[in-house]
């Protein structure tokens, strides 16, 4: 697996032709290897942006480009080779294995009705061995914890060997220890990665660039302590936010509060 460039240009959405966008146009450019958090309020258009990112929802405007090439100018099947997502949402295993799950992410890359050879099987070993799920790999996916499940289904993603990786809130309805695995493994794969987060400290630990929406608008991108400022996050969120500085780590953290 080789990271690639990431550049979305001018890209916007909306359900209809008489409807009103829920993502107006966003631009940004994410170097090969780096992190991107996408930040922002329910409503934010935080996954809409996602969606066209992983070749699912169409742009209505503007383009993206994955070292130079046009994803949407691309088949499905090609894209899904150059772009991996791991969602929210799990879906019914319905009886598979680990590493049956695991083994789906080698499908845009077999021809016809093929089940993959050796080079397939190797990788898919490989992806399951770097997740630490060896010993995980028969059991049934819909017997495992939610930290367990998640980490199949990004060993499912790097089995496709992408080049971007997005991630939709990988650490909803985790618990702490799970959430602090997941934020580890991210900067440890070594891909492009676009990830949504709530937790904006968590994001600004995590991540190279943050991209900041309210209302389908860009409010900021760049490093967090530029977009991550108590004025941004204030107006963004409708909240107080303040910078405060922990001793112990030197790092600032924001502490939020409810408006007077």
């Amino acid at each position: 697996m080789s990271a690639a460039n990431l550049v979305v240009e001018k890209v916007s959405w909306r359900p209809g032709k008489t409807k009103p966008f829920l993502l107006l146009p966003v631009s940004f450019e994410l170097e090969a290897g780096r992190v991107l958090g996408v930040v922002g309020p329910n409503g934010a258009g935080k996954s809409t942006l996602l969606r066209m990112i992983y070749h699912y929802q169409k742009p209505t405007s503007g383009r993206i480009f994955v070292n130079g090439e046009d994803l949407w100018g691309m088949s499905a099947k090609a894209a899904a080779c150059k772009v991996a997502a791991v969602l929210q949402e799990q879906p019914g295993a319905f009886g598979l294995s680990v590493r049956d799950i695991v083994a789906l992410g080698r499908t845009p890359h077999r021809s016809g009705l093929s089940s993959g050879g050796a080079r397939d099987s190797r990788i898919v070993d490989e992806s399951i061995e770097r997740m630490q799920l060896t010993t995980l790999a028969p059991r049934d996916f819909d017997t495992l914890s939610g930290g367990e499940r998640q980490r199949v289904m990004v060993a499912r993603a790097l089995a496709q060997q992408p080049q971007v990786l997005v991630m939709d809130e990988p650490t909803n309805h985790l618990d702490i220890r799970h959430q602090l695995e997941i934020l580890s493994l991210i900067r440890s794969l070594g891909l492009t990665i676009v990830v949504s987060l709530h937790d904006l400290n968590m994001a600004a630990d995590v991540c190279d660039s943050i991209l900041l929406l309210k209302n389908g608008q860009c409010q900021g991108f760049g490093t967090s302590d530029a977009v991550l400022s108590e004025q941004l996050v204030s107006s963004a969120f409708s909240v107080n936010a303040q910078r405060q500085l922990l001793s112990e780590s030197q790092k600032q953290h924001l502490t939020f509060h409810l408006p007077n």
